[in-house]
Formats: C-alpha cells, sequence, structure tokens
C-alpha cells in the first residue's frame, strides 16, 4: 500500500463529507476486463428445441389441484423424448404434483400464462434419493423438485408458476432456530438440521464416497427447489417460483446456464434466488429476485469437498436485474472453496429496507478459495441496510489453514441512496484483498465511514459520500 493511498484510508473516508479527486486519485486503466463479457456472451448457447408439443391433458392430467399430475407429466417427458424432444406443455389451471419432476434431455417444460405447478410438501414424496448437493457438499439426498441429472439442452419456460407449497411447519422448520427472523414453525427442542449438516461435513472431511452418504428420510436436509447437476445448454425462462424450500435455481457442475425474466419470490430461511455453483458460462438476465436469503449467490462447494472437487464457478454475467428483500443482493460465496472468477454485474437495480447488502463476498480460514476478478457498473442502489460493497473475509468467525484470495474488484458508476456505511473491506492479516477500484461512484446519505482492514492497493477516482440527512 502506498503513502497517498494510506494517508487516504486514514483521513479522507473517516470524514463525515468525502470528495476524492481525480487529480490525487489516479485510476490505473483495467486491461480490458470488461472485454471478456462479450466473448462469454458468444460461448453461452441456447438451447433449441423441435416444435412438437406435448400437453399433459394428453397422458392423464386433471384439471383440479388435487389429482396427482405426477405421472401424467412423466409419460409426457417418455414421450418427448421417444420423438426427439419438443416442449412437455402445461396448460392455464391448477395442477397437482405429488413428487419431483424429472427433466430429460431435448426436453422444454412450458407453463403457460395462468398455470401454476402446486408441488407436495411432504417430503416422502422425493424419495428415492438422488445425487446432490446440500450446501455445497455431495450426498444422496431427497430429490429438487425439479431435477435433471447429467442431460443436454433442457429448458423450464413460459409464464407460469412454480409453488413448492413450502412454509411454517413445511420443510422451512427444519432449519431449526433462524435467528428470531421470523415463525417458520420450529420450536426450541424440536430436531433441526444441524445435526445432519454436521455429520455430513465430516463424512466429506473423512474421504467417505458420496454415493455413501446417504440422508433422506429420517433426516432434516431441504430440497433444492430447482437443480441441474453436471448439464449443458439449460434455459430458465419467464417462470415465477415461489415458496421454496431451500435455494430455488441452482445449477450445479453445470455449462451454458442461462436464467431469464424469471421471477423468485420467496422468503423462507435459506430461500436463495439463484445459485450457480461450480458452474460455468452462465448468463442471468432481466429477472426480479425478492427472497429470504441471498437474491443471487455464487458458490462452488464447500471446505475439504470443493477443495476435492475443485471446480469453480467461471463466467458468470448478471444484468437488468432488480434485488428487493435479501440478504445480499449479488453475492460471491460463502461456500466457494473451489473458486470464483470472472463475475459481471451491470444495469441492475437493487433497493429495499430489507436488502441487507448490494454486492457481497464472503470467506473465511476454512472455506477458502479464491474470488477474483468481479466487475460491477451501472447499478442503481436505493436503500441498504448495511454497506453497498461488502467483503467480509472473517464470515462466520470459522478458523482454517485456507487463507481466501480476494483481487482484482472493480466498481465504476454505483449509485446509493441509503446505506450504513458505503464500503466495508475486511481482509486477513497477510492475504489482504488486494486491487480494489472504485470509480465515479456516489455513496449518498451514508449513516458512517467505510471500514478498512488488511486491505492492499486501493484506488479511487471521483467517489463522493456526502454527509447523512439523518
Amino acid at each position: 500500500m502506498n503513502s497517498v493511498t494510506r494517508l487516504m484510508l486514514n483521513t479522507i473516508w473517516g470524514a463525515a463529507l468525502v470528495l476524492m479527486s481525480t487529480q490525487q486519485h489516479i485510476l490505473a486503466e483495467e486491461p480490458s476486463g470488461w472485454a471478456r463479457l462479450s466473448l462469454i456472451l458468444v460461448e453461452i448457447q441456447e438451447p433449441r428445441f423441435p416444435d412438437k408439443d406435448f400437453a399433459i391433458t394428453e397422458f392423464g392430467a386433471k384439471l383440479d389441484g388435487q389429482t396427482d399430475c405426477k405421472p401424467a407429466i412423466d409419460k409426457a417427458i417418455e414421450s418427448c423424448v421417444a420423438a426427439g424432444g419438443g416442449r412437455v406443455t402445461v396448460p392455464k389451471g391448477q395442477w397437482f404434483v405429488k413428487g419431483p419432476i424429472h427433466l430429460k434431455s431435448n426436453v422444454n417444460l412450458h407453463v403457460a400464462e395462468g398455470a401454476t405447478i402446486l408441488f407436495s410438501n411432504d417430503p416422502a414424496d422425493y424419495l428415492p434419493v438422488v445425487f446432490t448437493r446440500f450446501e455445497g457438499t455431495e450426498l444422496m439426498n431427497y430429490s429438487p423438485l425439479i431435477y435433471a441429472f447429467e442431460q443436454k439442452n433442457i429448458a423450464v419456460t413460459g409464464k407460469g408458476t412454480l409453488d413448492g407449497q413450502a412454509g411454517d411447519g413445511k420443510w422451512w422448520n427444519w432449519k431449526g432456530h433462524w435467528g428470531g427472523e421470523t415463525d417458520i414453525g420450529w420450536k426450541k427442542g424440536d430436531p433441526d438440521q444441524m445435526t445432519d449438516v454436521a455429520a455430513l461435513g465430516k463424512q466429506a472431511d473423512e474421504g467417505v464416497p458420496a454415493t455413501e452418504r446417504v440422508y433422506g428420510d429420517g433426516h432434516r436436509l431441504r430440497s433444492s427447489f430447482l437443480q441441474t447437476y453436471k448439464c449443458q445448454n439449460v434455459l430458465i425462462e419467464g417462470v415465477t417460483f415461489t415458496n421454496a424450500p431451500m435455494w430455488i435455481i441452482h445449477p450445479v457442475l453445470s455449462e451454458n446456464v442461462i436464467v431469464r425474466g424469471a421471477t423468485v419470490d420467496s422468503h423462507g430461511p435459506n430461500n436463495d434466488g439463484c445459485d450457480p455453483e461450480s458452474s460455468r458460462n452462465v448468463l442471468i438476465e432481466n429477472c426480479r429476485f425478492n427472497t429470504g436469503d441471498d437474491c443471487i449467490a455464487i458458490k462452488s462447494g464447500r471446505n475439504t469437498e470443493g477443495r476435492r472437487i475443485n471446480v469453480p464457478s467461471e463466467n458468470i454475467i448478471v444484468r437488468n436485474c432488480e434485488m428487493a428483500d435479501g440478504h445480499g443482493g449479488v453475492v460471491l460465496g460463502s461456500e466457494m472453496s473451489g473458486g470464483i472468477r470472472n463475475v459481471f454485474v451491470e444495469n441492475c437495480r437493487m433497493d429495499s429496507p430489507q436488502l441487507d447488502r448490494a454486492i457481497r463476498l464472503k470467506s473465511n480460514l476454512l472455506r477458502g478459495g479464491f474470488l477474483e476478478n468481479l466487475y460491477v457498473r451501472n447499478v442503481e442502489v436505493g436503500e441498504v441496510k448495511e454497506a453497498v460493497l461488502h467483503i467480509d473475509l472473517e464470515y462466520a468467525n470459522e478458523q482454517g489453514d485456507f487463507p481466501p484470495q480476494v483481487h482484482n474488484i472493480f466498481m465504476e458508476n454505483v449509485t446509493s441512496q441509503k446505506s450504513d456505511m458505503p464500503l466495508y473491506l475486511v481482509g486477513i492479516k497477510g492475504h489482504e484483498i488486494d486491487n480494489v477500484q472504485i470509480r465515479n461512484c456516489d455513496f449518498n446519505n451514508a449513516k458512517r465511514a467505510s471500514v478498512f482492514e488488511h486491505v492492499g492497493k486501493m484506488t479511487f477516482e471521483n467517489v463522493t459520500q456526502p454527509r447523512t440527512d439523518d
């Protein structure tokens, strides 16, 4: 850290009124980082499907919201695959499904406008167990509500609604104590997921094969809503997700994923909106998130498991999205032991008194991993509870021997109207957050000055923090 930067950190950011002039702080030109975006977009290919429709009503589905339509949907998918692919269509109305929908290659599950798929909220309906992940660790567990394993060219499209029917006492109570945020049907003394989480982590640390880590019946590890595992060419477009058991849109070890025009409105515990995990070439655009946890959370496996699999999430584009409630707008971590690189966030709007942070990076000495090449531009932040940019490498205060490496953070043309502080950057001694560049940003009505601990090179150009109105 040079003397000018050190002086700036110690004095200027401590003031209530900050105006960083371009003459004093010259931002080094970032070498063609945004140019990568167009190259990534060329690689992301949208799946195409034959012009054939397979209406679930032709396979016995009944429109009463009570009769189990899963057998009809399964038959429609089988017929679609046998015919070489196409659309399995769900017409307007309410359709009850008693168990998971398993997608196959070349199938587009199309949920028409006015259609709602009501998923059973009885965990027993999601057996037998399938190969999946829970919070970054592989295992055999309840099937996700919509699941695809090692498939190509798959989609869930339409303007309809996918309702997981989770709620108080229905999946959510398995979380256990939830910080007093809401009543989810759990009472002190009730079993919760923590025993299973500890047991699963211990198995991963000891090298127990994932197929021998069998949970499901008798355990309390919740399912993702929609999970694609080791899939290629995935499209999620137009649909609305609500009342999810846990994470909602969850691509794992998948490549060429498009999430476009989707709406996520689900406020349960750990109801992240979209969690690309160990996935490559992911485009999330024109979506709206209103969630009980992070709106978008990019991940790559947890602890020993993440380092064993060692596949980063990379080439992730988030653009033209809206974020309302949530713990963070766009979040990197905390299960990111396999690393994260090349994340682009642009032209987004984030605003809610219940949105904790706008851009967040989180890891610790146990999670480890690397977070590099984060590019943020043209983002409007109305109100956030805490910081606009929040980097915490002491997250959850877990200890280990795997210091995370965080560098190359570029933020430009970001405005906020209300926050507790503009920036919160806390690194680790000897493993500093490095090369943070902030340009043309206005942080209005911040209650406090920014926090910087164990930060290396930082540069600022035309950054303001006007005095709070409070």
